[in-house]
């Protein structure tokens, strides 16, 4: 007998269970809006997920044009 894991080692069995609990507990009508309002969420921490990742690559080539900068002593005077 060949058993079919699925996400987080739950089976097919235990996939059709929470689905009939989720149905259950929200109705058919909240479903989809419930599906919906995740989306929007997945998507706007991909986005701030995007944004953040934007900020630390400009940060490190900030850093890197401050690193490379030639440094200028003026303690001394020009004769």
């Amino acid at each position: 007998m060949n058993t079919y894991y699925l996400a987080f080692g739950l089976g097919m069995q235990e996939m059709i269970v929470i689905f009939l609990i989720v149905l259950l507990l929200f109705g058919a009508k909240k479903i989809p809006e419930l599906a919906r309002g995740v989306g929007k969420g997945m998507g706007e921490f991909k986005k701030a997920k995007h944004e953040f990742e934007r900020e630390i690559k400009m940060g490190e080539e900030e850093g890197k044009r401050e690193w490379d900068k030639p440094v200028h002593d003026d303690t001394h005077p020009k004769d």
